[in-house]
């Protein structure tokens, strides 16, 4: 089967690259460093040591306080992170800069998978979540390089999936020294779709581990007093095409109740900034754009976040979260950041790529679920008028949040295990 997963990924390679080159229209980044994809590299490098991937902004955001405790605590280590996307490879350079090295991920292709090990020669492998790649897989097989698959997860829905393919995915679990999973029942569908339980280890969730910087809240706070001043602000984090529509005409219906009411919107694709801008300013709405500066004016309606690395700080700024992905169906985004800072957490539907934590925040009253668009406005509007539930719900949710923390911790222990049996070992000491 693997045979057959790589003739057709070689014979869409073109269409591959092509997309990229599409992509790339819309956000250059797409185009800049293709060939790193194709296992080309320039510069020097260091190699033998930990090797981290993660997929983009979400998954890095998890990875960053696992590595830079590992850096903490063994800091001769050679560090190598790859993502596929230029949002993620943006905030790894914003976060760790030059403590690490960093590449695109190649292509799951065996000659461009070849190339990679020959250049950076890991030790070990780290893939955050639930990335399951055939080809670089039996490479740190057949190289004997240890690989975790950390923070592991799998939905009923992607658990389904891969129940159709299991020629594919059961080599490809076989190749794989931990799955170190955030749940017991993410652990059940991994053995379910043909990992073995002696792989299987419970460790949580390092999400959970958010920090929150007292200089981050205070520069939220500044922002509040500054450019939201005399504003009563819901941010709309990580938000997908569909969901501004809804957000937007939500604004609208609660402006009447709500006069000081501000909808900040931070998309969760930088491409889609001026797409949003160009969205509210047509419904004759008026618009500022984070970049500017500038403080919002009596008549400001909307206010973009179009930065990178801020949504701790809009957060902060802000009283009451939603959180994106979740109006439509993508499966919703982190919503333990707004929790751990303090802002009343509010999602739609569609959360099954956190459906865990979901139901175990709503079920201690720490966050709020609306089925739709309209719901979702009328729990903003129980928020503004009754701020002492909404405090009451954001104590739950710290609270929350705090009581299930420590899974980085465990997780170094684990990868350090790990590092001293591989060749990584003499950079422990």
């Amino acid at each position: 089967m693997r045979r057959i997963y790589t003739c057709l990924f070689g014979l869409l390679l073109p269409v591959i690259l092509l997309r990229l080159y599409w992509r790339g229209i819309k956000a250059p980044a797409y185009r800049l460093r293709w060939r790193e994809r194709l296992g080309i590299y320039c510069g020097p490098v260091r190699g033998g040591g930990i090797w981290f991937h993660a997929v983009s902004v979400g998954e890095a955001e998890a990875a960053f306080p696992l590595i830079q405790c590992l850096l903490t605590k063994f800091p001769q280590l050679p560090v190598l992170v790859t993502t596929t996307t230029p949002t993620g490879s943006a905030r790894v350079i914003a976060v760790l800069g030059d403590r690490v090295e960093h590449v695109y991920l190649p292509y799951d292709l065996p000659w461009v998978v070849a190339r990679f090990f020959q250049r950076f020669r890991p030790s070990l492998a780290v893939f955050m979540e639930k990335e399951l790649w055939p080809n670089l897989f039996a490479e740190c097989r057949a190289r004997e390089v240890p690989l975790f698959l950390v923070n592991a997860r799998l939905s009923a829905r992607s658990s389904r999936a891969y129940l159709k393919i299991p020629s594919l995915i059961w080599p490809a679990l076989a190749c794989i020294d931990t799955i170190a999973v955030q749940t017991a029942e993410d652990g059940e569908r991994f053995v379910e779709i043909g990992a073995r339980s002696s792989q299987v280890r419970v460790v949580g969730n390092v999400k959970f581990d958010v920090t929150v910087d007292p200089n981050t809240l205070a520069a939220g706070n500044a922002l509040k007093a500054s450019a939201f001043a005399g504003r009563w602000v819901w941010i709309a984090a990580s938000t997908h095409a569909g969901e501004e529509d809804m957000l937007l005409a939500q604004y609208r219906r609660l402006k009447a109740a709500m006069p000081a009411l501000l909808l900040m919107i931070v998309p969760r694709h930088p491409e889609r900034f001026g797409v949003v801008q160009k969205l509210c300013e047509t419904q004759g709405l008026k618009v500022l754009m984070r970049s500017s500066g500038l403080a919002c004016g009596t008549d400001t309606d909307v206010y973009i976040g179009d930065s990178m690395g801020e949504l701790k700080l809009l957060y902060a700024a802000a009283d009451a979260a939603f959180v994106g992905g979740s109006l439509v169906e993508v499966g919703g985004h982190n919503v333990l950041e707004p929790a751990a800072i303090g802002t009343p957490v509010v999602f739609g539907p569609w959360m099954f790529n956190f459906q865990e934590i979901a139901d175990r925040m709503l079920a201690v009253g720490a966050a709020r679920q609306c089925a739709e668009a309209e719901a979702l406005g009328a729990a903003v509007l129980a928020l503004y008028r009754d701020t002492a539930s909404g405090r009451a719900m954001a104590e739950r949710a710290r609270d929350f949040v705090q009581a299930n923390q420590g899974a980085t911790e465990r997780l170094v222990e684990l990868l350090a295990a790990g590092l001293a049996e591989s060749a990584a070992g003499r950079f422990l000491v």
